[in-house]
């Protein structure tokens, strides 16, 4: 059977000239000097060719405010998501459109040969940031040294060889029938660079890629990365001279920040602020729907979490519509399945649980949990039903959230202690086994295609299982559908998958994820990307009379 794709016309970018003005009203953290320290190697500040670009820069410099601290640039053992959408520093073979079907990226074209073969067709007027021609050979180079240092990724990609047929023409064979191959190279950390990211030694020294910016420093000392635009870039003109990306976690820093003129652009402001800074002369917001879940993982090792009767009348004792419209301020909706009933895979037959405080009662007195002492609290053979969520603060609804269902846990007589810590710390005790509910926000289409998500967290050694769910009829179903080519009986058999652990609840499903893209009212053509992780920077996006 050929999948093959039509290739799309390139959009050509235009540029709207900013006026120049005399001074600049945001600060900014100081750029780093000449050289900076990545990975253990000095760095120059900026690519071969880079400099300031002409006339007041400052006027046409978005300063943005990122969600995460930025610990790393590297695109394939640090951040290639941040590298690749939030920089725009890297570009991947396969893009997607908003449904998330798959459309040219840095390739023109692909076709399925044979069962395990593919054959990739590059541009030939793409160029890297140090001036070179991009090459199936740069690519060869790219995806051998994702699959060598990137497991999840190459667990993924199911890659055997790659052959260079010619300059723009690759044949990849798999080792096993993968009809997601495409979708996997749309993924940020498959973004193509170039060798002289690394030095001699073979060690990462700076991002080289193809996108409308290219890398000019990143201060060890701040965390703050700036880039510039580059401009060669093979989509056409770019619309801003420079970004300069801050890390800020908070999100009333966040909010702060482009409140008092730091930022120009952030992103998920507490919700419940969302209102009041819309309000606000001279700064917007815009709420999105995003592919991303609110999820509760339950640490299925610990009792009473693995009694399916204990999962479910959690999930019955879960507001869900009370927390969609009061704790997230409808930034997001009541979620069912996994996946955004707009997916064209979901299975649509799922409807979100309903709180219903009775069937709870039913099903945790069937598992032995009832109120002896009459503290409000259940229990069984002597011993509470009291039990740790942890969460962490990045995200503006996780905190509220926690706080909102621990309450209603409560009303089924369960404990519930909340805990807000850094992503450090959530992982030592994840990785101890020692804890019980992690409350989180996934991205669930990085890969447009079920088997992404259903593969990681359902399956047995599934790289994202982290409550250690194991059902064989599930491992059979995901294994057998991952080797069908035919989508609609390939979503099939995902349909079963979905509806297995739907009632099985190894991670309870809470909300889908609405994003606020705040931003001054002289950013100038932004467009949400709905396929992005968090938000995707793209090169028409300008200022308009910053001062």
């Amino acid at each position: 059977m050929k999948n093959k794709n039509s290739p799309l016309i390139i959009l050509l970018i235009f540029l709207l000239t900013c006026a120049i003005l005399t001074t600049s009203g945001c600060s900014s953290t100081e750029e780093s000097g000449a050289k900076d320290t990545v990975s253990g190697t000095e760095v120059n500040s900026g690519s071969d060719n880079a400099s300031q670009p002409a006339g007041d820069s400052e006027t046409n410099t978005l300063v943005l405010g990122e969600m995460w601290n930025i610990e790393s640039i590297d695109p394939i053992n640090g951040d290639g998501t941040l590298i690749c959408e939030k920089a725009a520093i890297t570009e991947t073979l396969v893009g997607a459109n908003e449904d998330f079907s798959l459309k040219p990226g840095l390739a023109t074209s692909w076709e399925q040969l044979d069962e395990n073969t593919w054959e990739f067709k590059l541009r030939d007027n793409v160029t890297f940031h140090d001036g070179s021609k991009m090459t199936a050979k740069d690519v060869n180079f790219t995806l051998e040294k994702v699959i060598s240092e990137n497991a999840k990724v190459a667990s993924m990609l199911k890659i055997d060889s790659i052959e260079i047929v010619d300059n723009y023409t690759l044949k990849i064979k798999t080792k096993e029938i993968n009809p997601i191959l495409p979708g996997v190279l749309h993924y940020p950390d498959t973004a193509i660079i170039s060798p002289s990211s690394y030095n001699e030694k073979g060690e990462f020294v700076k991002p080289v890629g193809t996108g409308p910016y290219k890398f000019e420093s990143f201060d060890e000392q701040t965390r703050v990365l700036t880039v510039v635009k580059n401009e060669n870039w093979w989509g056409g003109e770019v619309g801003l001279d420079k970004i300069i990306l801050k890390g800020i976690p908070d999100p009333n820093t966040r909010a702060m920040a482009i409140e008092n003129g730091e930022v120009d652009f952030t992103v998920d402001v507490p919700y419940s602020e969302t209102d009041r800074i819309n309000a606000i002369d001279g700064i917007n917001v815009e709420k999105y729907k995003t592919p991303r879940v609110y999820k509760l993982d339950l640490n299925l090792k610990h009792e009473p979490l693995e009694d399916v009767r204990v999962r479910q009348a959690m999930s019955y004792a879960i507001n869900r519509s009370d927390i969609a419209e009061n704790v997230l301020y409808n930034v997001g909706e009541a979620a069912a399945g996994p996946f955004l009933p707009t997916m064209v895979w979901a299975n649509k037959s799922l409807k979100p649980y309903s709180q219903n405080l009775e069937k709870a009662d039913e099903l945790l007195t069937a598992a032995g949990w009832v109120d002896t002492d009459g503290d409000g609290i259940r229990d069984k053979d002597g011993k509470p039903l009291k039990l740790n969520l942890m969460t962490y603060a990045a995200r503006p609804g996780l905190p509220p959230m926690a706080e909102a269902m621990a309450a209603q846990l409560k009303e089924a007589g369960i404990g519930i202690e909340t805990e807000v810590m850094e992503m450090g710390s959530i992982d030592d005790r994840r990785e101890k086994g020692d804890w019980d509910i992690y409350l989180a926000a996934y991205n669930i289409a990085m890969v447009p295609d079920p088997e992404y998500i259903l593969t990681n967290w359902y399956m047995t050694n599934g790289t994202d299982n982290g409550p250690g769910y194991s059902n064989p009829k599930v491992d059979a179903l995901i294994t057998e559908a991952r080797k069908i080519t035919d989508l609609n009986e390939r979503y099939k058999k995902f349909n079963e998958v979905e509806s297995i652990v739907y009632d099985e609840q190894p991670m309870i499903i809470v909300a889908y994820y609405g994003c606020a893209i705040v931003k001054k009212d002289y950013v100038k053509g932004y467009v949400f990307d709905p396929t992005a992780h968090d938000y995707r920077i793209n090169a028409d996006m300008y200022l308009e009379n910053k001062s």
